[in-house]
Formats: structure tokens, C-alpha cells, sequence
């Protein structure tokens, strides 16, 4: 993680977005991926700045982009989804295309003068009913539940949760990036695991 943030994070302390007590299984992607990845315990942990080759195939994902930019939570299809800071939602939207985020949520947060955004991908479909641009939440409110297969873009069922210190501008985030790409990205994308804790 970097020594140069512009927040210092070990100041706060973050509710979960998820939550679940017991072992994670930890993928390794960096020799690529299977339609129903094998794992040992229903929950699993995708991990940050990992490099997986032949995974990201949608027309979405050109000029050799496979560097993940956000830690994936592998769970079982409806698990709640939580707002890990108090904040305002920024953008939604169904990003509906072939291995896209299906459902998203961008969420917006201040902290020691600092605006942070979060995304949260893969959501099922409801998790965006009711909701509006600015509307306010509190540390450990609900935002959604993990969508199906069917709704979030083809995957298994996950949430793909990552950080920004950019405004995105809109309910999505460059979920991978190129090898070309990678450092400017790293300056822009903060390692998840400054909020989620050192799951891996």
C-alpha cells in the first residue's frame, strides 16, 4: 500500500460491506479463469491489483486490460451489501452489457477533507429501486444485495467494491486497466483493503 495518502485511514473506523465471520477462500487469478471457479468455501476473496490473463473478454475490455482495480467479494446470490462510511449516493445505474458491473452504486464520502467514492458492482436489480442522486446514508446502512448471474453482466455471483480519489462522473470505474495504464491507475484507485482490513 502506499505511504503518500492523502487520508490516513487507520484514524477511522469502517463497517464492513460485507459481512461474515468464518474463512475466506482466497482466489488466484493469474492463471486465468473458469465459469464456476472451484473453491473450498461458499465465500471467497478476489484480490486487488492482480494481474488475470484471459478473463476480461467483452468488447468492453481492449488494449490488454486484465489488472484488477478492486477486491471482489465471492457470496452466495442476495447477501446484504453495506455502506462501509457514512456518505451520499453519487451515481446508479444498470451497466447492463455482457461481463459489465450489472447494477452499480457509486457512493460518495468525505473524509479529513478528502471526497472518496466507493463502487459497488454485481448488485441484483432491486438494490437500485428507490434510491436518488445525493441521497444521504449512515456507516453500516444497507445499499443492496449481491445480484445473480442473471442481472450482473455473467459472473458468478460477487461484489466488485473499489475506491476512487476521482469523481468517475458517472455509476462506473475501470474495473481493470492495462499493464500500460497500471501506475497512473494505482495513484487514482486506493487498495480496498485500507477499508476492508488485510483479508489476504
Amino acid at each position: 500500500m502506499s505511504n503518500h495518502l492523502p487520508i490516513d485511514f487507520d484514524k477511522f473506523n469502517f463497517c464492513p460491506v460485507v459481512k461474515y465471520n468464518g474463512e475466506w477462500h482466497i482466489f488466484d487469478f493469474t492463471g486465468g479463469y473458469k465459469p464456476a471457479p472451484k473453491r473450498k468455501k461458499p465465500w471467497g476473496i478476489g484480490r486487488f491489483n492482480e494481474k488475470r490473463p484471459g478473463m476480461y473478454v467483452g468488447p468492453q475490455y481492449k488494449n490488454g486490460r486484465d489488472i484488477h482495480m478492486g477486491i471482489d467479494f465471492w457470496t452466495p446470490v442476495g447477501e446484504p451489501v453495506y455502506a462501509f462510511y457514512e456518505g451520499e449516493i453519487a451515481y446508479f445505474r444498470d451497466n447492463d452489457r455482457k461481463a459489465d458491473y450489472g447494477p452499480t452504486i457509486v457512493t460518495k464520502h468525505f473524509l479529513e477533507g478528502t471526497t472518496l467514492f466507493a463502487l459497488y458492482g454485481h448488485l441484483s436489480r432491486s438494490s437500485l429501486e428507490g434510491i436518488t442522486d445525493g441521497q444521504q446514508f449512515e456507516a453500516g446502512e444497507l445499499l443492496g444485495h449481491v445480484g445473480s448471474k442473471q442481472v450482473n453482466g455473467g459472473w458468478e455471483p460477487h461484489l466488485h467494491f473499489q475506491l476512487s480519489l476521482e469523481d468517475p462522473g458517472e455509476a462506473d470505474m475501470p474495473g481493470v486497466v492495462s499493464e500500460e495504464n497500471l501506475q497512473l491507475a494505482l495513484e487514482k484507485y486506493l487498495d480496498p483493503r485500507l477499508i476492508v482490513g488485510n483479508l489476504y
